[in-house]
């Protein structure tokens, strides 16, 4: 009975840190960046306690369907490829991500599979849903300008807790399958029942004022699953039908309201302003340059996270932003990881897809256990593959999957509805004999001591860098606190630009050392150039800082090394003019500020004022 105890709480608090890490990640910007710490430190809570209930269990088990397999092939894979990748510091924080998300799928497969349990978190999920839908509805109706205390303006459009209204969107989707499929199907008191109608339309309108195409196909894709499957069952069809029918009614007329009324909707659609944000052409540039991305490093891709750092190689010149992700997660994962990773993910789908045709048959039979046809377990069977299905489409053309919040909610529906294999054979289970214990007491270990290093490195670099921000722009002071972070974490390229971004800055506005800080700024720009070769902007800026100490050819050299690296970057077209003009051709400074104002006629004052400046010396010379 002692062990059993044990065992019992050891699997409540896996549990309840799985919750905790899924609440926290849906109101916490999404876990992206700093707030990912948070999440790999639930995690080694997650592990230890596992490691715990091994070791106290009676008879300890693991659930192993076949879709575990090529997730574990994936994440041996992530391992390899981190040790061969070419930006370290870019493949350990994706390495790390990918641990965190195994190893969480994992864990809920083995300890969260109960159907109390999996009631209990559809329900507090659809809560906090509910929640984060009606304050993107307040952010809309008020015109928001922050994101709980941080700055942050996407016009017209509401993002929640998220930063990016269509990962928002993603994260509802996901959730809507589930909250229709427990109204009309679950075994539910009345009570709870019409908060679910209610938390239903919050989502919806959630859903709405995010204005992401993607999501509201995803999103209706995902709730015709449901309904049309309801639709096939004599017990649910009546209701089944009237629901589609109403949400048909109401969307209709709600588009038509808001269309009659929205002038700035066709802009929306076509190009939004300001962000990231992509229109569908931009898109269909960038999917085609991380096609002829792929095509480059075909088997194994150009390593993980490692796009953003190849884009400027392969960028349109219709493109000049920093896209981050392909926007598609499909595409995506072949440019990062290569037709290999491809091909584990089409065998991870296949082995889904024949679990779920095995489970099918007996989730359906156990509908028909009940003469009123509620069966909360053929409810969430339902909800799960709705969700992973709105998910499945809207991935299409977003990276959701990449953003924590989406990708932990992604994967505990999958771990969720992988674990209904259970009802239809017990050949899966595997009884966790001494050896096997012991191996798996270590990998768990591993993962742990692994976490927990770059948990508490990664902690103080990102305590240093909240100080940095808090001080005075490009100074100094800012400049300290900053190096205090890169000895903490000496391989963050783009912190070691920005520390030599300080220090040039400061440079330009000393009355004095002026040499010295220009080449203390040189330092901190080449050790980002041999961190990650692949980084334009340190290129620019330490041909600047050649130029400035009198260096000439070594700032042309490096120049033309930015623009191998960049050939369609309006900011370093618009720098090698720059330079021509210290050097006094202005002839040949002309064609690249025309070439940087062609790239981004918009925005772009160095190049403006430097082709205004050359126009006129060129003018006075030919006068003369």
């Amino acid at each position: 009975m002692h062990h059993e105890t044990w065992d019992e709480g050891c699997r409540r608090g896996i549990f309840g840190l799985i919750l905790t890490i899924l609440i926290f990640t849906a109101l916490a910007f999404a876990g992206v960046g700093a707030w990912f710490l948070v999440v790999q430190a639930l995690t080694i809570g997650v592990l230890a306690l596992w490691i715990l209930r091994l070791w106290r269990s009676p008879k300890p088990q693991f659930l192993c369907p076949p879709i575990i397999w090529p997730v574990l092939a994936f994440a041996l894979y992530a391992v390899g490829r981190y040790f061969t990748c070419e930006i370290e510091y870019v493949g350990r924080q994706e390495l790390l991500q990918v641990l965190v998300f195994t190893f969480l799928f994992l864990a809920i497969l083995n300890n969260a599979y109960h159907q109390d349990l999996v009631l209990t978190l559809s329900l507090v999920l659809i809560t906090v849903a509910m929640v984060s839908a009606s304050y993107a509805v307040a952010q809309y109706v008020t015109h928001a300008t922050h994101i709980w205390w941080v700055p942050f303006f996407d016009p017209g459009r509401a993002s929640g807790p998220f930063f990016s209204p269509d990962h928002f969107c993603g994260y509802l989707e996901m959730l809507l399958p589930m909250t229709i499929a427990l109204i009309l199907v679950g075994r539910l008191e009345p009570l709870t029942r019409i908060l679910l109608g209610y938390c239903f339309v919050v989502l919806l309108a959630g859903v709405a004022v995010t204005f992401s195409r993607g999501g509201w196909i995803a999103t209706t894709i995902g709730l015709l699953v449901v309904l049309l499957i309801l639709l096939g069952h004599r017990q649910h069809r009546k209701f089944a039908a009237l629901t589609l029918v109403l949400l048909a009614a109401g969307t209709a007329t709600a588009a038509g309201l808001w269309l009659s009324r929205a002038s700035k909707f066709d802009n929306h659609l076509v190009r939004p302003e300001g962000g990231v944000n992509l229109d569908i052409y931009s898109r269909l540039q960038v999917w085609t340059a991380a096609g002829r991305m792929w095509l480059d490093h075909f088997w194994w891709g150009v390593g993980p996270a490692h796009f953003n750092e190849y884009f400027n190689e392969y960028r349109p010149p219709d493109v000049q932003l920093r896209v981050g992700w392909v926007h598609s997660d499909y595409l995506n994962l072949l440019t990062d990881w290569g037709l290999v990773g491809g091909l584990l993910l089409l065998a991870g789908l296949v082995l889904f897809v024949l679990g779920v045709r095995r489970t099918w048959t007996r989730v359906r039979r156990a509908d028909g256990d009940f003469a009123s046809g509620l069966s909360n377990r053929f409810a969430c069977f339902l909800g799960l593959l709705g969700g992973l299905t709105a998910m499945a489409v809207h991935s299409l053309v977003d990276f959701n999957l990449h953003v924590p919040a989406d990708g932990l909610l992604a994967l505990t529906l999958l771990a969720l509805l992988s674990s209904n294999l259970r009802f239809a054979t017990d050949r899966y289970w595997w009884r966790v004999r001494l050896p096997l214990k012991l191996a798996s007491t270590l990998v768990l270990a591993a993962v742990m001591v692994f976490l927990g290093w770059q948990t508490y490195r990664l902690g103080h670099q990102a305590w240093w860098l909240v100080r940095a921000d808090a001080l005075p722009a490009n100074s100094l002071p800012q400049a300290a606190a900053r190096e205090q972070a890169f000895a903490w974490e000496p391989a963050n390229f783009v912190n070691a630009y920005d520390i030599g971004e300080d220090y040039r800055t400061a440079a330009f506005g000393a009355e004095s050392n002026n040499a010295a800080l220009v080449t203390t700024a040189l330092t901190w720009f080449q050790r980002s150039q041999k961190l990650n070769p692949h980084y334009a902007p340190a290129y620019v800026r330490a041909g600047t800082c050649l130029e400035s100490l009198g260096r000439p050819d070594e700032a042309t050299r490096t120049l033309d090394a930015a623009d191998r690296h960049d050939p369609n970057g309006y900011y370093t077209a618009a720098t090698m003019g720059w330079l021509y003009m210290q050097h006094g051709d202005y002839a040949a400074a002309r064609p690249w500020l025309l070439r940087s104002l062609q790239l981004q006629p918009r925005d772009n004052p160095m190049a403006t004022a430097c082709l205004a400046a050359v126009e006129q010396t060129l003018a006075d010379q030919a006068r003369d």
